[in-house]
């Protein structure tokens, strides 16, 4: 089961936040929940994220290496779903990445964002 307020897809649960926060921010308070922020393993995924409609933090980040994004369990990104032109690092700050409802692509909706930008992010966890 899911707690109340999570949504079941497959065999995790994920929490959309109503609190804009930093990635950082966003990761404890997915931590604190027994989560943490969700990592995308397959297109169905992927999908169905984009199909919640949010722009939203995601698990990834390139804060320790530039240029190699990692999951937040350590694992190197193989499978991904930027949207054109993106990563950019524009600025020279974008380290952590966020799900980017606006496109009608549901495989192209990730967008690399400054870390201390706020916003909404996605939590995932086990179905217990």
């Amino acid at each position: 089961m899911c707690p109340q307020d999570w949504i079941r897809f497959g065999c995790s649960c994920y929490y959309v936040s109503t609190v804009n926060k930093t990635w950082a921010a966003s990761r404890q308070d997915c931590l604190d929940r027994g989560a943490d922020l969700v990592i995308i393993n397959s297109r169905e995924e992927q999908a169905f994220l984009r199909s919640i409609n949010c722009r939203a933090w995601i698990g990834m980040t390139d804060s320790d290496v530039k240029f190699t994004w990692r999951w937040v369990d350590g694992t190197l990104l193989t499978t991904s779903y930027w949207r054109n032109v993106e990563p950019n690092n524009q600025g020279g700050s974008e380290d952590c990445v966020e799900i980017w409802p606006y496109l009608s692509d549901p495989l192209l909706g990730w967008n690399d964002q400054p870390c201390d930008y706020q916003q909404s992010s996605i939590c995932e966890r086990p179905i217990i």
